[in-house]
């Protein structure tokens, strides 16, 4: 479908849009009135034409577009429209130029945590931190921005929310090598589940992953860690986890790494292992001494 027409009317208007705003500040307009609703005039054609360069995919305009209606808006004192109008445009952005989402994003982030609205904003940083995962693979960013979100839901009495947060931050201080952070975000979000009737069960996922960073970090660690996570919530005990954990830890003490690779590939037979549980496992493999580092 040729959308060049569209395209046209979209520059149009955006010139249109910006001889409304020049005239609204000019002295006649001044005298005269009318430049308050210039102003919203043009807001409006601005978002108009927004809408027009989306249909035609060209983001950068879209997102350009968007950004001047926002301005426009707070100028008018119009802080919630502003934020949508920054949205708006963060999402036309994420298309075409991750920093320009970022920034955008950030713009809306503070305007709500102004009016106290934490939780949407806690939601736009989760977006900042999907970019940072997926566009500008920057970990570290991507982390300062769930923490940030769980923070805010954890104000707002979010926990659910909250949690979910935590645990990509858990997962990635893990990836990192910065183990007792991760341990610290598993054991807070395990306990935090392990009274709820309809989360408990995910309690020994957590518990499990916590025992992993243990493990690496040295095994008696990891023995104590397991006898206070059973003694927390019995029910881990009886856990194919729990059991595995074990045999690993006998393994380990015997360096058998024979012994070691058996108990995973058995207990991968029933319940796959992801990435992130496979990586923990050969990091904590290399450590039986005359491994080769695989799970084979």
């Amino acid at each position: 479908m040729d959308n060049s027409g569209k395209e046209k009317e979209a520059i149009q208007l955006m010139a249109d849009a910006d001889k409304k705003v020049k005239s609204s500040g000019s002295f006649l307009g001044g005298m005269f009135g009318g430049g308050h609703h210039k102003v919203e005039e043009a807001c409006e054609m601005y978002s108009r034409a927004a809408n027009m360069f989306k249909m035609t995919k060209n983001w950068n305009a879209a997102g350009a577009a968007f950004c001047k209606a926002a301005r426009l808006h707070m100028q008018l004192q119009n802080k919630h429209d502003c934020a949508v109008s920054f949205i708006d445009a963060g999402n036309a952005y994420k298309k075409s130029d991750p920093n320009e989402a970022i920034k955008c994003l950030n713009a809306a982030i503070d305007i709500y945590t102004d009016m106290g609205r934490f939780t949407i904003a806690a939601k736009h940083h989760i977006s900042i931190a999907e970019i940072y995962e997926s566009e500008m693979v920057d970990i570290e960013k991507a982390i300062a921005h769930y923490e940030q979100a769980a923070d805010y839901y954890k104000g707002e009495e979010s926990n659910s929310s909250a949690n979910k947060c935590l645990l990509k931050v858990g997962a990635y201080c893990a990836q990192l090598e910065q183990y007792q952070k991760a341990i610290e975000i598993y054991e807070q979000v395990g306990a935090n589940v392990m009274d709820n009737p309809l989360l408990k069960y995910s309690a020994k996922e957590y518990f499990f992953k916590a025992s992993l960073c243990h493990f690496i970090v040295d095994e008696l660690n990891a023995k104590i860690a397991i006898e206070k996570y059973e003694e927390m919530f019995p029910a881990f005990s009886d856990s194919r986890e729990c059991k595995l954990l074990k045999k690993l830890l006998e393994a380990h003490e015997e360096q058998n790494s024979e012994a070691f690779t058996d108990a995973v590939k058995e207990f991968d037979s029933i319940s796959r292992l992801d990435q992130w549980h496979t990586t923990l496992l050969l990091r904590i493999k290399k450590t039986i001494q005359g491994d080769e580092g695989d799970l084979k």
